[in-house]
């Protein structure tokens, strides 16, 4: 039996197959050419127990291809692979042939393949994220550029409705007033961008049962619950409820010895757009939700107000895993009790 890793890179990948001694027998660079990277495995698959592939940016085209073409593909998970850090030499085929070892021992950490054909949809929605972001900066550059012009601030939805005949009338020097024009038109342009892939992700999820289920719950609306349904995907994937609070990082990361804390593990692995998403959902509903107010402030009144929010996040992200595998609405006295 063989086995396969490979380590993709941005224009190429090193292919490594080994066999069941980890003696390797075939090693190579090839570029990011599918028919290349099938063609040489074509003489292994008979005898290919699996292929490893690296979780990079740029992973959708080789998994996809390789697994069209009727290989068993692995998603290695980056952040979980640790190698040996006494190690005197370390590259592209010493990281490829270690994918393969680890497939060989079973000790492989998996990322989810996300079915491509959500993909898509799930994208768009990160892309609207990005977009925000980029006309959140624009709006505050507005803000910015009068505080120091004027001394007076205003709010970002007076920005949001300002026109180029209204930064005209600032009357400020001619280059202050192209930069104001130049930020103003740019978030405009991104407002309806972002108007566009909104009206286009409601055309994708707004019949989805998960989708309704999750705008139950107090706090979440049709952004959050579209983030949340589609950054989950399957939420059978997780075999437990800790599993995915731990995927929303809403739980601690920490190293303990002898009873005592020695440090703390990896607190950024997990689904950054989830724990983004369940931060936003604490923060509307202590607002809208009476019982989610008094949880938040007994959290509050024994810690603070960031580890509060966490708190209530994490209550809100295990009461978004059991509505999800059961198929239930959410039930305001089960989540507090």
């Amino acid at each position: 039996m063989n086995y396969c890793g490979i380590d993709l890179h941005s224009n190429n990948c090193v292919v490594i197959v080994s066999d069941e001694s980890d003696r390797i027998v075939y090693r190579k660079r090839l570029p990011n050419e599918l028919t290349q990277i099938a063609a040489a495995l074509e003489a292994y698959r008979h005898e290919l127990a699996g292929v490893v592939v690296e979780s990079t940016y740029n992973w959708y085209w080789l998994v996809d291809g390789l697994m069209d073409s009727g290989y068993r593909v692995h998603l290695a998970h980056p952040a979980a692979i640790r190698k040996y850090n006494g190690l005197k030499h370390s590259g592209d085929f010493a990281d490829a042939a270690y994918l393969a070892q680890l497939l060989r021992l079973g000790l492989l950490p998996e990322g989810y393949v996300y079915p491509r054909e959500e993909r898509g949809a799930r994208d768009l929605a990160r892309k609207r994220m990005q977009l925000v972001r980029y006309r959140t900066a624009q709006i505050l550059s507005i803000e910015g550029i009068l505080m120091r012009q004027t001394g007076s601030r205003i709010t970002g939805e007076a920005v949001k409705r300002l026109t180029a005949d209204q930064v005209n009338e600032f009357a400020f020097t001619p280059d202050v007033t192209l930069a104001m024009e130049a930020n103003r038109a740019v978030s405009q342009a991104l407002a309806q961008q972002i108007e566009a892939l909104e009206k286009r992700l409601m055309e994708r999820v707004s019949l989805r049962a998960e989708y309704r289920l999750l705008k139950t719950v107090p706090g979440i609306g049709d952004t959050l619950a579209t983030t949340i349904m589609l950054e989950t995907g399957s939420i059978r994937r997780f075999a437990h409820v800790g599993n995915f609070s731990s995927y929303c990082r809403c739980v601690d990361s920490l190293r303990e010895s002898n009873g005592k804390k020695k440090g703390e593990g990896n607190t950024r692995n997990g689904n950054k757009y989830l724990a983004w998403a369940f931060v936003e959902a604490a923060n509307f509903a202590m607002r809208y939700c009476p019982q989610a107010r008094s949880f938040y402030d007994r959290k509050k009144s024994r810690t603070n107000r960031v580890l509060a929010i966490k708190a209530l996040a994490h209550k809100l992200a295990r009461a978004c895993y059991h509505m999800l595998r059961d198929q239930k609405p959410f039930d305001v006295h089960l989540c507090f009790g």
